[in-house]
């Protein structure tokens, strides 16, 4: 390894130090306050009447708030910066899940998860399209991979916290779901405070880092957008209609179709395995799958930045995925189910990071920041059709693993599509931290 590679990797690694804890705990907070109604699911239904096909449309609406205010969200992040939009989408959406607590009828219900997804659009692509302008395209996984650390983690340290605001049921007069939409709620706004005074827009602004070293972070970024002008779409409108995009947009439905379609369930799931009701034991359990995420999140992308096998590695953690979310539900085990799930999450979860570097090969500057933010609204969407499609097969079926067999199925098709139509062959010219070409997946 020769000294430029030693100095680049120093520089990332104290990047990665400085943004990525505060970056992790933002993605717990928010991954926590769209899914934290599979907690309350059973205790909000039974107190507001709602059935089991208006909390599925319930629990999937968030997603066209999210979807129509991506784009116009992320663009404005590349426009004002990203310390202040941050600040802006976590205290809004903070208010909004808090407001959940008074959630007493459908159309309350229905109308505060809209506003949610609406409040929160542009929160993930704009932390992806963040990253771009602090981490070299060699290290980007890794730092991908670190961040979506953030799902499991909200359910390792949320589950049980969640659990535990349920059994608060009847302190002060409020119902346990009603404690556990407030408390959630108002943490990210807090936090969203923090991140206007913690953040910097880009690293010509980091007085945290020395002259020379913004100085060499700031030319092997600008090599990666070199390289990427002239491979992807350069305007907001070509990045928009270009053929990798809508193809990505496809993939991550798909995926995100399996993701939502396990997580919003998992705890009655999991009730249901343990035959008890959700509350502080379901969420320990709850969290045994998102520890084994967490812990191939952190294996799989940087073998992936390290071998260049970031396509291969993305099919095989989304096939395994698929195979083992069908395999939860008609295991007649629940150790077995248990272990499926495990290995369910940390096919799904591990696999992202590696799908994000597909789309940040080959778009930079407003090209990125509108193209990440459609490929994660269309795609996002995939958490709409989610409960839905899953509900209606089990009623289909008479059989409440067909859900997840039909889940596990998109999760599989991920796959096919990526091997048919995702190609990366363009990342072999890009060098890596060591100073030699970055083989092709």
């Amino acid at each position: 390894m020769n000294d430029s590679a030693q100095s680049e990797g120093a520089v990332t690694s104290r990047v990665m130090r400085r943004l990525l804890p505060f970056l992790l705990l933002m993605y717990v907070l928010a991954f926590l306050d769209r899914a934290n109604i599979g907690f309350a699911q059973k205790a909000l239904q039974q107190d507001t009447g709602l059935s089991n096909a208006a909390f599925a449309f319930g629990a999937g609406v968030f997603f066209v708030g999210y979807a129509i205010f991506e784009v116009p969200s992320n663009l404005l992040l590349h426009r004002v910066g990203a310390r202040l939009w941050m600040c802006r989408i976590m205290v809004t959406w903070g208010l909004v899940s808090a407001a959940m607590a008074f959630a007493h009828s459908a159309t309350t219900f229905y109308t505060l998860r809209f506003l949610l997804g609406v409040a929160e659009a542009g929160f993930f692509p704009g932390i992806v399209y963040y990253l771009t302008r602090w981490f070299p395209q060699s290290s980007r996984a890794r730092a991908l991979g670190v961040f979506y650390f953030g799902a499991p983690l909200a359910f390792i340290f949320g589950a049980p916290l969640s659990g535990l605001l349920l059994d608060l049921h009847g302190a002060l007069g409020l119902k346990g779901w009603q404690w556990l939409f407030l408390v959630e709620g108002l943490l990210a706004s807090i936090v969203g405070v923090w991140a206007f005074w913690y953040l910097d827009d880009e690293p010509a602004k980091a007085r945290w880092l020395t002259h020379e070293q913004r100085t060499l972070l700031a030319r092997r970024l600008d090599d990666d957008a070199r390289f990427a002008s002239s491979h992807g779409p350069r305007s907001v409108l070509a990045a928009l209609v270009d053929a990798r995009v809508l193809v990505l947009c496809c993939v991550y439905f798909l995926i995100q179709a399996a993701v939502y379609g396990v997580v919003f369930y998992l705890p009655q799931q999991v009730a249901a395995l343990l035959g008890t009701k959700v509350g502080l034991r379901v969420g320990l359990v709850t969290s045994l799958p998102w520890i084994a995420a967490v812990i191939v999140t952190w294996i799989v992308p940087r073998y992936a930045d390290r071998t260049g096998t970031h396509r291969l590695c993305a099919v095989a953690l989304l096939v395994m995925s698929g195979i083992a979310i069908a395999v939860s539900g008609l295991a007649g085990s629940a150790v077995v189910s248990l272990i499926a799930l495990c290995c369910a999450a940390s096919g799904f979860i591990a696999a992202q990071p590696l799908f994000w570097t597909f789309p940040t090969r080959y778009l930079t500057g407003a090209a990125a920041a509108a193209g990440i933010a459609l490929i994660n609204s269309l795609g996002g969407l995939g958490g709409f059709f989610a409960p839905m499609a899953r509900t209606a097969a089990e009623a289909a079926f008479h059989s409440t693993s067909a859900g997840l067999t039909v889940l596990g199925g998109a999760s599989v098709l991920a796959a096919i599509v990526i091997v048919a139509l995702v190609r990366t062959r363009e990342s072999s010219t890009i060098p890596d931290t060591r100073g030699k070409p970055a083989k092709a997946s």
